[in-house]
């Protein structure tokens, strides 16, 4: 899609909102209240976070609530807490904390989804630590990186882990390598009873569209492989789709918003209005832009959906999914 394409499917809707601060927004508006579900923060200071030994520089750093409310500064938003991978020995450390923190009532977190590991011999055991208590809504164990073997998310174990999750009002939160999506969709269909959340559009790539952004890994595949798995997820009842994380896939100050739109675009017509949320991937949402670059280029993608599609989008599908009160 080039640009003209882009504005031209968009219409003078989304011209109106470049630039456009929240402060400047009438209180009805539909992102006149943004729920991130996706917020990370660490202090590396309190926790081992082993994947950071070897990430770039940008992300190294202590990224505290108030350097998120910094990051989101403008905006009326409440937040999700998103686990951060840390090493399995420091989990309950993580849930505690996060917990605690929302409970304060002082930050932009109201809930959060912990980690964990769902084919751990106690893992049930972890769980019920946390069921019920009002702040966790769900789980996740990352399943992109390049240690993780394919199939890994369909072994026994780790299916009825994910099954414990769902018997406890839990979801799994699946963030998968884009070419071993079926293998996501067969995970759903073995945990029927199990909600999940499919994270950062199913790890679309905007290069995979526009070849001009820069080389796509090996492992995202090609844009129609992921399409079909999109598709396919798209099928699951018990599924919904996070409109995040793409933003980390660009090289920072060489994206628009059309760049980032055939696969935001893809994943809201697949999964339809109801069945979409959004999230901010702060601060790994860093290697390609600020938040609010990202938040404003989501704007503009989505301005000539219905208003009430786009409420839905930042605010009362997550309410909704995620049973939250604010």
């Amino acid at each position: 899609m080039n640009r003209r394409d882009f504005l031209l499917s968009t219409g003078s809707a989304a011209l109106a909102t470049v630039g456009t601060s929240c402060a400047a927004l009438h209180p009805a508006a539909p992102d006149a209240l943004i729920i991130d579900t996706h917020q990370h923060l660490w202090d590396r200071r309190q926790l081992n976070l082993p994947w950071l030994v070897n990430a770039p520089k940008i992300l190294q750093h202590n990224y505290t609530t108030e350097v998120y409310q910094q990051a989101f500064a403008g905006y009326r938003v409440k937040s999700i807490y998103m686990e951060v991978d840390v090493a399995p020995s420091d989990h309950v450390k993580e849930a505690d904390f996060i917990v605690d923190l929302a409970r304060q009532g002082k930050t932009t977190t109201i809930a959060a989804t912990i980690g964990g590991r769902p084919a751990d011999p106690a893992f049930e055991a972890y769980v019920k630590r946390y069921a019920g208590n009002g702040i966790v809504k769900g789980l996740r164990q990352v399943l992109h990186g390049d240690s993780t073997p394919k199939g890994f998310c369909l072994q026994p174990a780790f299916v009825q882990g994910v099954r414990t999750l769902g018997a406890n009002g839990l979801n799994f939160e699946l963030t998968m390598r884009p070419m071993e999506l079926i293998d996501g969709v067969k995970l759903t269909e073995l945990c029927p009873d199990t909600d999940f959340v499919l994270d950062h559009c199913g790890n679309g790539d905007p290069k995979t569209f526009n070849p001009k952004l820069g080389p796509g890994l090996k492992r995202n595949g090609t844009a129609d492989g992921w399409k079909r798995g999109i598709d396919a997820f798209a099928k699951r009842p018990n599924v919904i789709c996070k409109i995040s994380g793409i933003l980390a896939s660009v090289p920072p100050h060489r994206w628009k918003a059309e760049d980032l739109a055939p696969v935001v675009n893809h994943c809201l017509d697949s999964f339809g209005p109801k069945r979409v949320v959004f999230g901010g991937d702060w601060p790994v949402c860093l290697l390609g832009g600020k938040a609010s670059e990202w938040i404003e280029a989501l704007k503009q993608i989505v301005a000539h959906r219905a208003e009430d599609e786009r409420r839905r989008l930042w605010s009362g599908n997550a309410i909704k999914h995620y049973q939250l009160s604010v």
